[in-house]
Formats: structure tokens, C-alpha cells, sequence
């Protein structure tokens, strides 16, 4: 029978110049489909440099190296003011390879300790703003020579991760080094001490915005002395002492806003501070638990003050910032961005709101603390949206990252809040996310991507996705030479191909190809996107047509690359997924001898049993199980060590879960099929583990176990070692009250192979020429046997049906009884031309109970509408059965349901012959 598929949940076109950057993002193909050649270099030179500024940096480098004229204005300051390193590998190599462009460079942002050191080699003397992320491996050292080489520094910016190796002495550094710092935001610093504040507010006197987020330790008294402060951040910091917070901030002259969220401020702090300071327009004091549990607290009390906190009106207190009474409900900022008239000042506030605003919800999603449903459903949801709008990029990221955390409530069992994704989809979220998607800039592109990904685990969501577009954008941004992109693309196509619905869509769209091409693209470098892929062709080869498209895609291929070679976990246990899913089809294509052929296949699949990962075991056991289905792939595994480390699995899967358990029974039942692996398996010791596996309560296990048992039964050496280990009582209990009609047939059919005379002989044989240990009561396991397939037989006749039957040779009385009789799996079994010949032998033997079902047996592999039911009428009518048959139903000591179930085989081979000559 074949394995039930289960999910865990064209030559290449030519590439066309296209903006933006990554082919299938945009709206529409601008490149003419006339055959006519274009003289690209024949553009004015502004449109080729509007044309460079929407293209990554990537693309924008590559082609301003086609010639010379592009290579000039490729150089182009306006081009070049900013740089995002977060995606690529930049070592002091790369670094100086792109000092050319830096030369006008204003803003750069980069990821880790590597590219960190590497950013002195960029000769970008005239840097205003550098924003790391990453930053936990970053030194004294370093910092301290990127400050150095910066001295026109104004923004420094590294976080949200800590900064775990940056001491007072790297700030001193750049206290000493940047005096037009005016923005400083750090995270995670271990201590800040009063003596690096008061170097801060001697030798930057321009400094405006401190941020120490997360921090171990703050002077609360030195960050009374920067006295040029407007924004003040100490969001996530611990041992802050609150009553001296609250008697010395408040006499900052200039401070605007004050960001205390996450922390453990109490209401007499923020009463003071808000009552006090006669220039504080804004306090944030969002996740505070202890003025949470304040009850009495009221923050309507201090007029022409705005307190944001989680028990507020966020959208409400925000409108109250601008004169105009219009700018109310959830398009405030909206509203405030879109507005003809500007107020520098409430600019500048409501630029720090959104910055803050966007860290305190996405640390806050990240540490997902209980009892926040209802603001996420009520305001979280929808800040996150707008400020997903805002002109800053790293507040756009942080938003959409927010979306991609808030939803997860199980991320190791990838579940998602569906009340949580569905408030993002009525809001409009995923038109919002699906056009961040589109961006020419790759960081908004990764985290949009995620967004839809994780959203995409509902459902609805998921629909929603597909309508507005989101599969070709998706299938588009897989191309992506962004690694980060790519893998959050795939992730998004692996949640949305679970849907039966998306797979056609998701292989139209390209998909298919640009998932296997990303498994050779990234293949020495990215186990996360190779999970990924990996895991939507999983899911994609489920469907038959989908199956084909991986196969001509390479995938059969890639795959096995990646079983072979990749230690990764959990990219091993994808792959095995999808070749497992791809050989699931071999009744419809030829996947499953594809698979088998593939150097290394087999081999891989076979040492993959052997992993710690309980996933990677489970896995490669069902491809093995699905590959066993094809007679060459059978005797390959076998030939690669696939019985020995199969009984091992399942000696050592008592313990396991149903599903590897299930898989390793199917791969010995699979296996089991020759009678030669047959003879293997129960010499290395693979009887006694199906017979517990048998024993298991799930049913698909036991049903396997069963089918496994019943293979191995037919060689009367495995019989006598069921019977030696207690095997007959797991089959007469599977018999008698399974609830699965497969496992209670295959029980049968085991125990009618092991007790229709061979084993007998071959237990007498073994008794004359061997000592065994173990002595065993033939006779009383003969009779428990016996009585239970009778009991079984009976359960499917019809006393009256049968008198009928008996009475009249009407086709529509046998029609009835076989209804009754009838087990709709049993249609999938595949029988050899010796297991037919043994039930037909049957029809002979002395026991009426054997003959019973041995007719109940043909007429099951007979019944027109199975699978292989005239493969097994051939096979019949080739061994001459048609006349054991005809006797079997004459037979006056015969038993009645003998008699008829002979009949009514007899007429499905004349209901075959007849359809073979048509």
C-alpha cells in the first residue's frame, strides 16, 4: 500500500534590465518586446542616474562597470551618500575595493564584528551617521578606530542586540574624537558610567539624543549634567533609581522627550516628572508593570503633557500633539506625514516617537509577555501598520520585524496568533507589507518578506497573500542575490505552498525554479535558506503536477545534494521531506526511479536513519518507505545497508513518536516486499521490534506493523520467530480489535501464512538439526490463531445476504455481499505472483477457517476499481486458479463463506477478462 503523503505542516528566459533590481517585483516589464536592439548608453545622462538610484548597490556597481561613460556617472555623489552592508560579507578587501565610491559617503549601516573592523578601509572620512546591528563581538578597539577616522560623526547608533565588549572607555573614545555628535543611541552596555556621560556633555555639546537601551547600569545623576538634551532614551535599562531620576531629570532645560518603557518606574516617578518639567512634552512609558498596576493612576492630569503608555490611547495622545483637531484616529501619522505645512519642532518629535516607538513594540513582541492581547489587537497592531509608512527606513524594518515577532506565540512549532494575523489583514497589512516587498532597498525587502511569511501561517492570511499578488513577489524576490532576502522569500513560499490552493500559483509564478537555483546559489553559506527551500519543494512535491516541475527544475538533484552533504539538521531533514514527497508519485510519474538513480541517493537516506535528530530519522525512513515502492530502489537500499540500519531504527524507536515509528515500520514493510530482504530482516533481528511496533496504540503504526509483519510472515523461517516472540497474540489482538480494517486484514493474512502447514515443516526441520533455546506450543498457538480469523472473516458476512447468495446465482445479490465485504484500502495492496499462488494453494487446505480466508483475501486484491486488481486477475488466471476456484465454490464440506466469496472471485476474473479485451 502506498504511503499516505504527509506535510510538516523551460530553459531559462533571457534576463531583461528591468527596475527594480529584482526581476518579476515591479508592476510592469519595461523593457519593449520588439526585437529591435536599444543603445542604452545613447541616455541622457539624468535618467541613467535616476535609473542607478533605484537599484540596489549591487546592481548599480555591475552596471556602471559596462563602460566608461556609465562608469563616470556612476561615481556620482548623489548616488553614494549612503551604503547598507548588512547583507554582504565586507572584510577590509571589499572595504577598499569600494573606497572610490565612499569618498562623498554620509550614511552607512552594517552588520557584525567583521564588517564592523572593516569600516576604517572605506576611507569615508566625511560620515555623518554610522548604525550597526549585530554588535555583541564588537571591541574597545574597534570602535574606538571607527571613531578616530569619523571625526564629523553626528549619529551613532548600534543595537538593538547588546553590546556586550563595549566599555566606558570605547564611549570616552568617542566623547573625545566626535564632538558634533548630536545623536547617540547604545545597547546593552554593562555599565555607563557618570564619568563617560560627563565627557559626552563637555566635549559634545551638540548632543540632543542620548539612547542607553537595555543597559546593565546608568549614571542617573551625570545624565542630569547634558544639559543640551532634547530626547532622552533609558528603555529596557535595570537598577535605574527612580526617586533620583525623578528630583534631577526634571530640571533639564531642554528635554522634550523621555522613553522609560520596559522598565520598573513606578507612578510617583512619572507623577513627578510630568508635574515638574516645564519643557517635557512627552513621557513613553510603554510595558512598565509597576505603573501598570497602579489602578488609581490617571495620565489626564497633566495638561499639554502626553503620557504613552499601554493602558493609553496612542493614536488619541498623538493627536493631541497638533493644533488641528483633523489629525484623529489611526492616520495620525499619516496625516502629520503628509502635511503641507511643517512645524520643525513637532517634527522632530514625532521623528523620535516613531524611532522609539517602533523599538519598545518589536522588544516588547520579542519577550512576548502575557496579557497583551487585547492592546495588540486593539492599538499594537495598527501602530505597527502606520508606522510601517514612516519616511525612516530603520523604523519601516523595525515595524514590519514587529509584525513578523508579534503574531509568533510557539516558534518551535511555527503557531501564530490568528486573531493577531487577522487584525494585520483587516487593517490592510498586507497590501502594506506586499509594497515594502517591492522596494528597491533589500533590508525593507528581508523584513517585509518575513512579515508575510510568518503571517502566512493562517490561513486566511495566507489567501489574502495570493489575492494581492503576493506569490509572484514572493517567487521574485527568491531570485534575489541578497541572501537575507532569498531566505525570507523562501520562507514565505514554504508557509503559503501548505496550501493545496498556492501550488499551482507558486510553480506559475517561477517559484519552483527559483527555490531549487537558491539551493545551489547558497549552498556553502546558508543553512537558513537552504531550510527554506528545502522545505516549500517539501511541500510543493506533495502535489503530483508540482512534482514534476521540481523534478525538471534540478530539484532531484539539489536535494540530494543537500542530503548528502549538508550537517545541518534541519535542512537534512527538508531535504529527505522532499524526496520523500517527490517518490510519493509512483503510480502517476517516475520521480521515485529518478530518486533511486541519483548517485548517492540511497546511500545518503540510508546513513540519515542514523542521525541524533529524531526529525532527520523520521524523514529519511519515509523517503526510504516511498522509495521501496520501485523493485530496483528496493534491492539498491538493501544492497546500501538499508536493513541493517532500518531494524536498528526501529529496535530503537520504542520510545519515539508515531510518526517515526510509523515510518520505520513502513520502510521494513516497504523492504519486506522480496522475500530475500524478507529473509534479512528477520535474521538481523527485525521481528521483535514490529511486534511491539505492533502493539502501539496509534493506528497507523500498528497498521504498518501489521502490513510489515504479514510480508515477513510468508517465509516459515520469520513465521517461527514470530511465534518464538510472542507474535501471535500482537496479531490476534490487532486482529480482534484493531480499529483500522487494514491492520486487522494484514493481522490475518500474517497469522493464515504461518499456520497453513509451512512452518510446520520448517519448525520440525530446525527442531532435528538445531538446539533451540526457546520452546514454543504450536498446537495452542494454532487454534488462538485460527479462531481469530474465523471471528475476523465473520465480521464482514451477512447471514441474510449470504442465504440470498446461496439461493440465487443474481449478480445483484453477490453484488451485495462483496459491498459488505468490501475493505476499500485492501485495493492498494500489490500481491506477487507466489503470494497469489499461496491463497490460492489455501482454497485446498483442510481448514475450513484457511479457505474462508483465502477467498476472502482474492476477492479483495480482485474487486474491479483496485488499483492492482487486474494485475492480481492476471496473475490468477496465469497459476490456473479459475478452476481451484470453481471447486472451492462447489465444495459441500466447504464453508458458506467460502463457497461465496469463490463465486464472486470468479466473477471479478471474468469482469477482468473481459475488460483486458477491450
Amino acid at each position: 500500500m502506498n504511503r499516505r503523503v504527509r506535510r510538516k505542516v523551460a530553459k531559462k528566459s533571457k534576463e531583461k534590465l528591468g527596475v527594480p533590481g529584482n526581476a518579476g517585483i515591479g508592476d510592469a516589464d519595461l523593457c519593449p518586446d520588439s526585437n529591435e536592439d536599444v543603445d542604452w548608453t545613447g541616455l541622457p545622462d539624468d535618467t541613467v542616474i535616476q535609473l542607478f538610484s533605484c537599484l540596489n548597490y549591487r546592481d548599480r556597481a555591475s552596471l556602471s562597470s559596462t563602460c566608461k561613460i556609465w562608469r563616470a556617472l556612476g561615481l556620482s555623489s548623489c548616488l553614494w551618500t549612503s551604503l547598507d552592508l548588512r547583507a554582504h560579507k565586507c572584510d577590509p578587501a571589499m572595504a577598499i575595493s569600494l573606497a572610490s565610491w565612499c569618498v562623498n559617503l554620509q550614511k552607512l549601516r552594517f552588520r557584525g564584528a567583521e564588517c564592523a573592523d572593516a569600516i576604517i578601509h572605506l576611507q569615508a572620512r566625511n560620515l555623518r551617521e554610522i548604525s550597526g546591528d549585530y554588535c555583541r563581538k564588537i571591541t574597545d578597539a574597534t570602535l574606538s578606530m571607527i571613531v578616530a577616522r569619523h571625526e564629523a560623526l553626528e549619529t551613532l547608533q548600534l543595537g538593538p542586540d547588546f553590546c556586550e565588549r563595549i566599555s566606558s572607555d570605547a564611549i570616552k573614545a568617542t566623547a573625545f574624537c566626535c564632538p558634533k555628535l548630536k545623536k547617540l543611541r547604545l545597547s546593552g552596555l554593562r555599565d555607563v558610567s557618570a564619568e563617560v556621560i560627563n565627557a559626552l556633555a563637555k566635549h559634545c555639546q551638540n548632543l540632543v539624543d542620548i539612547g542607553f537601551l537595555d543597559c546593565l547600569k546608568v549614571d542617573e545623576v551625570a545624565l542630569g549634567n547634558v544639559v543640551s538634551l532634547l530626547f532622552l532614551s533609558v528603555a529596557g535599562t535595570s537598577n535605574m533609581k527612580w526617586g533620583v531620576v525623578s528630583h534631577l531629570w526634571h530640571k533639564l532645560p531642554k528635554l522634550i522627550g523621555l522613553d522609560v518603557s520596559r522598565t520598573d518606574i513606578g507612578p510617583s516617578a512619572v507623577s513627578r516628572l510630568l508635574s515638574l518639567s516645564p519643557s517635557l512634552k512627552v513621557l513613553c512609558a510603554m510595558n512598565c508593570p509597576v505603573l501598570e498596576e497602579d489602578n488609581t493612576f490617571s495620565a489626564n492630569k497633566y495638561e499639554g503633557k502626553l503620557l504613552l503608555a499601554l493602558f493609553t490611547d496612542i493614536f488619541k495622545g498623538l493627536a493631541s500633539l497638533f493644533a488641528e483637531t483633523t489629525k484623529m484616529g489611526k492616520n495620525v501619522l499619516l496625516d502629520w506625514r503628509n502635511a503641507k505645512t511643517k512645524d520643525k519642532n513637532l517634527d522632530e518629535i514625532m521623528t523620535w516617537l516613531e524611532w522609539i516607538l517602533s523599538h519598545t513594540l518589536l522588544r516588547t513582541a520579542e519577550s512576548n509577555p502575557r496579557g497583551l492581547d487585547a492592546f495588540w489587537l486593539k492599538q499594537g497592531a495598527a501602530i505597527l501598520l502606520s508606522l510601517m509608512q514612516s519616511s525612516q527606513e530603520e523604523v519601516q524594518e523595525r515595524a514590519a520585524t514587529g509584525l513578523a515577532t508579534f503574531v509568533v506565540i510557539d516558534d518551535e512549532n511555527t503557531s501564530i496568533d490568528c486573531g493577531r494575523a487577522e487584525a494585520v489583514m483587516r487593517d490592510g497589512g498586507i497590501r502594506l507589507l506586499l509594497n515594502l516587498a517591492k522596494s528597491w532597498r533589500e533590508g525593507l525587502q528581508s523584513e517585509a518578506a518575513k512579515a508575510i511569511a510568518n503571517l502566512s501561517v493562517n490561513a486566511n492570511v495566507a489567501k489574502a497573500v495570493a489575492e494581492e499578488g503576493g506569490i509572484q513577489i514572493l517567487a521574485g524576490l527568491a531570485n534575489s542575490m541578497n541572501r537575507l532576502v532569498a531566505e525570507e522569500a523562501a520562507g514565505g513560499l514554504w508557509n503559503l505552498s501548505v496550501g493545496e490552493e498556492h501550488k499551482g500559483a507558486i510553480a506559475e509564478a517561477g517559484g519552483v525554479k527559483a527555490l531549487v537555483d537558491l539551493i545551489f546559489k547558497w549552498f556553502s553559506g546558508g543553512d537558513g535558506v537552504l531550510e527554506r527551500a528545502a522545505g516549500a519543494l517539501a511541500n510543493l512535491a506533495a502535489d503530483d503536477k508540482c512534482s514534476m516541475e521540481v523534478a525538471l527544475a534540478g530539484g532531484v538533484h539539489a536535494l540530494v545534494m543537500l542530503a548528502r552533504n549538508c550537517k545541518f539538521e534541519g535542512v537534512q531533514e527538508q531535504a529527505a521531506r522532499a524526496l520523500a514527497n517527490l517518490a510519493a508519485h509512483g503510480d502517476s510519474n517516475t520521480n521515485n526511479a529518478a530518486v533511486g538513480q541519483e548517485a548517492g541517493a540511497l546511500e545518503a537516506l540510508v546513513q540519515l536513519t542514523r542521525s541524533l535528530h529524531e526529525g532527520v530519522r523520521q524523514e529519511a525512513a519515509g523517503a526510504l518507505w516511498n522509495l521501496s515502492f520501485d523493485d530496483r530502489n528496493r534491492e539498491a537500499i538493501a544492497a546500501a545497508g538499508g536493513v541493517e540500519a532500518l531494524v536498528a531504527l526501529a529496535q530503537s524507536c520504542a520510545n519515539a513518536s508515531p510518526g517515526l515509528q510509523e515510518r520505520a515500520a513502513g520502510a521494513l514493510w516497504g523492504l519486506s516486499v522480496s522475500e530475500a530482504n524478507s529473509i534479512a530482516i528477520g535474521r538481523e533481528g527485525g521481528v521483535a521490534p514490529l511486534i511491539a511496533l505492533a502493539r502501539s496504540e496509534t493506528e497507523d503504526v500498528h497498521e504498518t506493523a501489521a502490513g510489515a509483519l504479514w510480508n515477513l510472515a510468508f517465509n516459515p523461517g520469520n513465521a517461527l520467530r514470530i511465534v518464538e516472540e510472542g507474535g501471535v497474540r500482537a496479531l490476534v489482538d490487532l486482529c480482534s480489535s484493531s480499529v483500522s480494517k487494514m491492520a486487522r486484514f494484514m493481522a490475518a493474512l500474517a497469522l493464515t501464512y504461518m499456520f497453513d502447514g509451512r512452518m510446520d515443516e520448517f519448525a520440525l526441520i530446525v527442531n532435528l538439526t538445531e538446539n533451540t533455546s526457546k520452546s514454543v506450543n504450536l498446537d495452542g498457538a494454532r487454534r488462538m490463531a485460527l479462531k481469530h480469523i474465523e471471528a475476523f472473516v465473520l465480521t464482514f458476512s451477512d447471514p441474510q445476504a449470504f442465504a440470498t447468495a446461496a439461493a440465487s446465482s443474481a449478480p445483484a445479490a453477490l453484488a451485495q455481499v462483496t459491498e459488505r465485504a468490501r475493505i476499500q484500502e485492501a485495493g492498494h495492496l500489490r500481491c506477487s505472483g507466489a503470494e497469489i499462488g499461496r491463497f490460492v494453494a489455501m482454497l485446498r487446505n483442510p481448514s475450513s477457517v484457511l479457505k474462508a480466508c483465502a477467498a476472502f483475501a482474492l476477492l479483495q486484491f480482485t474487486i474491479p476499481g483496485g488499483r492492482h486488481a487486474l494485475h492480481h486477475a492476471s496473475l490468477m488466471q496465469s497459476a490456473g486458479a479459475a478452476r481451484v476456484l470453481r471447486a472451492a465454490a462447489a465444495a459441500a464440506t466447504a464453508p458458506l463463506e467460502a463457497k461465496i466469496f469463490a463465486r464472486i472471485v470468479l466473477r471479478n476474473l471474468e469482469h477482468h477478462h473481459i475488460e483486458s479485451l477491450i
